[in-house]
């Protein structure tokens, strides 16, 4: 390009433009968030814990427990529902064991004795269910959840932990 001359002057000493604000937001600020922003992630994540090598020790899962508290299992009967369907002709069937985690031994009598009411809300539960319902990890969490709240309070004052899958069939 040829040096344009105006009045005398040359482009080299006209005034230089300054920096817009737009620019300096896209080209400076922007870039200082980011990296601001993904330091920050790594730092409170824990992964800065991992590469340095300061990570907490695991706790044990007794030591995780409340007080007083022992770990007791007890299997429930096997439950055989059909399952809400949309097309009127498919049937749909699911077989479920599940094996309750309850906080004292001595809580199981008294399971034991209301055993017939868990196992009549979780067949009223489940037969509202539908495949869609159960695809995934995350449907079988909140089908975990779901039987854990609605097996709580049937056999309430009893403590329950958790609900375990045993055995799981969808057909």
């Amino acid at each position: 390009m040829v040096a344009e001359t105006t009045e005398g002057q040359d482009l080299e000493s006209l005034p230089r433009k300054r920096l817009s604000g737009k620019r300096i937001v896209l080209f400076i600020v922007l870039p200082l968030l980011i990296l601001a922003g993904g330091g920050a992630a790594i730092v409170f994540s824990g992964l800065l814990d991992g590469i340095l090598g300061t990570e907490k020790p695991v706790e044990d899962a007794a030591a995780a427990q409340p007080p007083g508290c022992v770990a007791t299992f007890h299997d429930l009967p096997e439950v055989l529902v059909n399952l809400a369907s949309s097309a009127p002709r498919r049937q749909s069937y699911m077989k479920l064991k599940v094996s309750l985690e309850l906080c004292r031994p001595e809580d199981i009598p008294r399971v034991v004795g209301m055993q017939s009411r868990v196992v009549d809300n979780l067949q009223v539960y489940l037969r509202e269910l539908r495949i869609e319902d159960l695809r995934g990890s995350a449907g079988f969490q909140r089908l975990r959840e779901e039987l854990r709240y609605r097996i709580a309070v049937a056999l309430q004052p009893v403590q329950v932990r958790d609900v375990l899958f045993t055995e799981v069939l969808v057909q």
